[in-house]
């Protein structure tokens, strides 16, 4: 039973050093990537664009951009047509 006991002992620390080991490693590895990073950072900055100026749309501008009814009797047409070729009712 001494012998189980020290097994389970051993595998414990064996378990503990490890995850010891792997904390450190991406501990480590994290900040060798943050410092790489703003080292890349300070060396190759980000292009600062300006926002574009919106365009207004005035009432003439939103009329003049309407379907035309030509389109809309093009379009209904053309579902109808549809519709009885593929006898859906409505």
């Amino acid at each position: 039973m001494d012998h189980l006991n020290q097994l389970f002992i051993d595998a414990g620390t064996l378990m503990f050093a490890g995850m010891v080991f792997v904390f450190a490693f991406l501990g480590l590895l994290i900040v060798f990537i943050n410092t790489v990073l703003v080292s890349l950072a300070k060396k190759y900055p980000d292009v600062v664009t300006q926002p574009s100026k919106a365009k207004v749309i005035t009432s003439h501008n939103a009329q003049a951009d309407s379907i035309s009814p030509n389109i809309i009797a093009a379009i209904s047409s053309a579902v109808n047509s549809y519709r009885q070729q593929n006898k859906i009712s409505k």
